[in-house]
């Protein structure tokens, strides 16, 4: 049975990460979005690790911390699963077959696109068109993984009162609120390739996209804690400090030259090992621009260093920038927020 359906409008969207939950409210008002709410609320650590719940009262606590700042005027959610616990695959199928006919098809063929068990799968489909060498044929995207995934995050929603309306997954909603940038002129054309980083607590993710669609992805194990942590040692302070220090400045002198520029640096060489994995995997589009997204891609000296290591236009992920805010919502906090909320909403513009 299918259960990664799409869902109507006014979703919101939550993105469940090592270190935060983040939750946003979109709604359509004469035909653009409007930011209704949004929230931003930590995470104790080790209740969800590599973006898997380990906890799954910690995070819904901390989701329904969320909710009570944010005061969202609707319920339903839409969260993802991981890249990685998601099949996707594109089945050439024939043309003329119903909705019907195709889930048996793929039920009965299961063994040739799921490595585990079918009772054990959750599946969707999605039409994507005639195929454009078999005019008889139709392309029919397959997007596949546990029902044990999918039940851990709507069992979550519902421990917060949330009620799961949509499970999606990540790269699908990086993919949508992507198109957002684009539309800003930050996303680049259709001819060209942007490399979307992603530069989370534990994990950055490398993605290129071509034409808004990701056609390249790198994970690399190194985030935004390492620094946090180091911050915390060095001067002091608890982890909510040292990750509030470490965009705001007001750390002592040493600290520039000490702690964030060895971070940089690193972080700075990853990325370049990522670009440079790209082109050796044989990769066709060259990558013009640099996006960075993610809570840890605001670090002072980031943005500046790249440009000076890749001679690429760099930019921060703002999904928001064409997007009306409700007047309750402080604006420049949002802004702050944005590179990181890129997840939450793709996932919230489910409801278009």
């Amino acid at each position: 049975m299918k259960s990664l359906r799409t869902s109507g409008k006014g979703l919101i969207g939550v993105d469940i990460t090592s270190a935060t939950v983040k939750l946003i409210e979109l709604k359509r008002v004469r035909g653009q979005y409007r930011v209704e709410s949004y929230a931003v609320r930590p995470l104790r650590e080790g209740a969800v690790v590599e973006r898997r719940i380990r906890d799954i009262g910690a995070v819904a606590e901390a989701l329904e911390r969320a909710v009570v700042q944010a005061q969202p005027s609707t319920r339903e959610a839409c969260v993802a699963v991981p890249a990685g616990a998601a099949i996707t695959k594109t089945l050439i199928l024939p043309a003329s077959l119903s909705d019907e006919e195709i889930e048996a098809r793929i039920e009965i063929e299961s063994d040739k696109h799921i490595p585990f068990p079918f009772s054990e799968v959750a599946f969707d489909f999605q039409r994507l068109g005639l195929n454009e060498r078999y005019g008889d044929q139709q392309d029919v995207l397959l997007v596949a993984c546990r029902h044990r995934d999918v039940h851990q995050l709507t069992e979550t929603l519902q421990q917060a009162e949330l009620v799961p309306a949509a499970v999606d997954v990540e790269t699908f909603a990086m993919e949508r609120a992507f198109s957002e940038l684009r539309q800003q002129g930050g996303g680049g054309s259709d001819e060209e390739g942007v490399a979307l980083v992603d530069i989370g607590a534990t994990m950055n993710a490398f993605h290129v996209l071509k034409g808004g669609r990701i056609v390249y992805s790198r994970d690399t194990v190194f985030g935004g804690r390492k620094l946090t942590d180091e911050i915390a040692s060095r001067y002091g302070l608890s982890l909510e400090e040292a990750g509030l220090s470490k965009k705001r400045g007001g750390l002592p002198g040493d600290y520039a030259s000490s702690v964030l520029a060895p971070y940089i640096e690193t972080l700075v060489q990853q990325i370049g090992r990522s670009l440079q994995l790209y082109y050796t995997a044989g990769r066709k589009h060259k990558v013009h621009r640099l996006v960075l997204a993610g809570g840890s891609s605001v670090i002072p000296g980031l943005k500046e260093r790249l440009v000076e290591e890749t001679g690429m236009e760099v930019l921060s992920a703002n999904p928001f920038g064409r997007m009306q805010v409700n007047p309750r919502i402080n604006a420049q906090t949002l802004a702050n927020d944005a590179p990181a909320m890129l997840t939450a909403c793709g996932l919230a513009m489910r409801g278009r």
